[in-house]
């Protein structure tokens, strides 16, 4: 005979029987309008959460580069206004001062092409962690610089070491559609614009204004920054090209020259880059010069003015060029910004107003924040998959040229004519650019 085993009794039924009988309560009737209010807010969270989780998937190796780009380029402008006080430190000569600018230009030239064509070889992550790591050995050991011969020596590995802009915009171009080419450089513009803004800021606070080595900090701290550039690519940064799905050619730069030119969109855009970049690189080189010559400016108001530019272009970059290019397309733009930064040029020449040169500048920053990223987005939409490494490394190697031979023209120009000349050689380089920005694009539309 089995025996049945009662029934678990909860603590709370206890409590219902010895206080009587459990009084039922009515629920609250909930209206047709609630559910509809309830609903809809459920629809409109999950919706909201939906976007932002494609969001991240979408831009999330974006913003990763994004990142690892503004941490990079903050100890780049840490160090970048030290570097003639530092040679001075020295014993340094004023053309040894221009020497250490001219053998990092220099060594990006060489470095460009050759880190971009190997990218498209061997994968855009590789490239980038080697080039990231390389520059806190550099840095560091420039800390140390026994004379100014040393410190020139290690500017120039310096520069090789910075060669991986064509792989950063080689790996944005990889992990983008061809109609988010333009905004997305325009987003990497930016991080190399606010970490360009904030790097002097720092590098102006850790410098020690008393003592044997007051620079030593700020490049230090240009080392801590690159090393953690280095880990966030080793963490964060997926690789955009398979190598096994890569089979392209021994890397010859001659022949990566020669096929560039051959392409009548990309020698064109080129050329504009030429021409672009030694105007630029002319008026950063006399600027200060320009304003103690006219206005009795000194270093605090010149450095002042890279907070504005900085921002300016920040904002260009990230909120103004996407609708820009989806309206006009890339070469318009181009021609567009290239306008407004000649025109820039020539209104700060005939200015006589010490208040009007900041709302100067910043309208040719306007122009200028678009340049770079358009002359990227032609070049990528223009080239094969396993080429644009090597034509985006081809066009930043033009920049290098133009940035030693920049300098060294509007200098001449500067004691020859006085200080408006460097004015005048940017305002008539930039025209032709704009000229062959607009021919691009109607040989790009051909294509």
């Amino acid at each position: 005979m089995y025996k049945t085993k009662p029934l678990p009794v909860s603590e709370d039924d206890l409590l219902s029987a010895k206080s009587g009988p459990v009084i039922e309560r009515k629920a609250t009737p909930v209206s047709a309008d609630d559910d509809d209010e309830k609903n809809e807010r459920t629809f409109v969270r999950g919706k909201l959460l939906r976007r932002i989780r494609r969001f991240i998937e979408e831009n999330g190796p974006l913003a990763a580069m994004f990142a690892v780009v503004f941490v990079n380029l903050v100890g780049f402008g840490i160090v970048v206004p030290l570097i003639p006080f530092f040679a001075q430190k020295l014993g340094a000569q004023p053309w040894q001062v221009t020497l250490m600018f001219t053998t990092y230009s220099l060594g990006q030239c060489f470095a460009e092409p050759f880190c971009g064509r190997l990218s498209d070889r061997i994968g855009r992550k590789p490239i980038l962690l080697v080039s990231t790591g390389l520059s806190v050995i550099f840095y560091c050991c420039l800390a140390f610089s026994p004379n100014i011969w040393v410190a020139i020596f290690l500017r120039f590995f310096s520069g090789l070491s910075s060669g991986n802009i064509s792989t950063i915009q080689g790996y944005v171009s990889d992990v983008s559609k061809p109609e988010q080419r333009a905004a997305r450089m325009s987003m990497i513009g930016a991080a190399f614009s606010l970490g360009f803004v904030i790097g002097p800021f720092i590098g102006g606070i850790l410098t020690q204004e008393h003592g044997e080595h007051p620079y030593r900090v700020p490049l230090f701290a240009a080392a801590i920054m690159s090393a953690i550039a280095t880990f966030g690519v080793m963490l964060y940064v997926k690789e955009s090209r398979q190598r096994a799905l890569v089979s392209t050619p021994q890397i010859n730069l001659f022949r990566t020259a020669i096929e560039g030119f051959r392409n009548p969109v990309i020698f064109r855009v080129i050329l504009a880059t030429l021409c672009y970049m030694m105007a630029f690189a002319g008026l950063e080189s006399t600027f200060g010069l320009w304003a103690e010559a006219r206005y009795h400016w000194g270093a605090k108001q010149v450095g002042a003015i890279f907070l504005f530019i900085g921002v300016t272009a920040a904002v260009m970059q990230m909120l103004v060029m996407r609708p820009l290019v989806r309206r006009y397309g890339e070469s318009k733009v181009l021609a567009g910004g290239l306008g407004l930064f000649g025109l820039s040029f020539i209104l700060q020449g005939i200015n006589h107003s010490a208040w009007l040169i900041t709302p100067l500048v910043m309208l040719g920053t306007l122009g200028q924040a678009v340049i770079f990223s358009s002359i990227c987005a032609i070049i990528s939409t223009t080239t094969s998959p396993d080429r644009q490494g090597a034509m985006l490394g081809l066009n930043m190697s033009t920049g290098a040229i133009a940035r030693i031979t920049g300098p060294m023209l509007a200098g001449y120009l500067f004691s020859i004519l006085g200080p408006d000349g460097p004015l005048w050689m940017g305002a008539a380089m930039t025209l032709p650019a704009a000229i062959l920005a607009l021919k691009a694009g109607r040989q790009q539309r051909r294509v």
